[in-house]
């Protein structure tokens, strides 16, 4: 796997080039933009891996949503934008025009006071969040504590509950059947895949805020589709799941 992996990345043209990691700005339009959330990672994330240019915030943009929103387009009614999407500050009042966002690799997130609430706001005013490339490495769990200590800063009091497969989220537009995203990665190690949600007043019985995908990359399955790294199964599933928290968040 990590050879195939390796010969994929050295073959893309677009591999040795600086990649985009501006803040591009599409104006509203009334229909989907993909909206990425841009943060400061820690000191332990960002240091000179990949000269500098792993912001941890930019895994698999912008390709993850330019192939993600595709999908969008050919398999559903939303009026989508397709050429990318937004990188947004969470001070950004433009956060508010999406009422999806998506933040990977929150081990690395420490956000301050002041992005903490105004992504509360956006939650409580009916916004959704999907926290994906969270992984637990062999005797490194602070990616996994970091992300239950920043979500309790952002919802104090919150539980994250454990998802089961009967959440109308798993059949908001595609019926999924079961949330086995388990992979074992030669030379790496088994990844065990597992979904925690967040409700409105703390009630799982209540609106969905937000969906933290745990030991798994819907990200990084949207991003390398086009060159079967994965199991086609295994990236179908992470193009219905998108697509289901997408359909949820809009409808909820």
């Amino acid at each position: 796997m990590l050879g195939v992996l390796a010969g994929a990345l050295l073959a893309r043209d677009d591999f040795w080039r600086t990649p985009k990691v501006g803040t591009p700005s599409y104006p509203y339009s009334g229909g989907f933009t993909f909206a990425r959330i841009k943060f400061e990672p820690t000191e332990w994330g960002g240091g000179p891996f990949m000269w500098g240019l792993d912001l941890k915030w930019n895994h698999d943009y912008p390709l993850a949503e330019q192939n993600f929103t595709r999908i969008v387009e050919e398999m559903t009614h939303i009026d989508v934008f397709t050429g990318g999407g937004n990188v947004i500050e969470l001070t950004d009042p433009r956060l508010f025009e999406h009422p999806w966002a998506y933040l990977c690799e929150a081990g690395f997130w420490n956000p301050t006071e002041e992005e903490l609430a105004n992504l509360r706001s956006y939650l409580f005013k009916g916004g959704f969040l999907v926290v994906d490339d969270i992984f637990d490495r062999p005797g490194y769990p602070i990616y996994w504590e970091n992300t239950e200590r920043q979500m309790s800063r952002l919802l104090p009091g919150y539980e994250l509950v454990p998802m089961t497969i009967d959440h109308p989220v798993f059949r908001a537009f595609f019926p999924l059947e079961d949330l086995d995203f388990d992979l074992d990665l030669p030379g790496i190690y088994p990844v065990r895949g597992k979904i925690y949600g967040v409700f409105e007043d703390n009630d799982p019985t209540r609106r969905l805020m937000v969906a933290i995908n745990y030991n798994m990359d819907i990200g990084d399955f949207w991003e390398w589709s086009e060159y079967a790294l994965y199991p086609v199964d295994v990236t179908q599933k992470g193009f219905k799941l998108g697509v289901n928290y997408l359909i949820y968040g809009m409808t909820h």
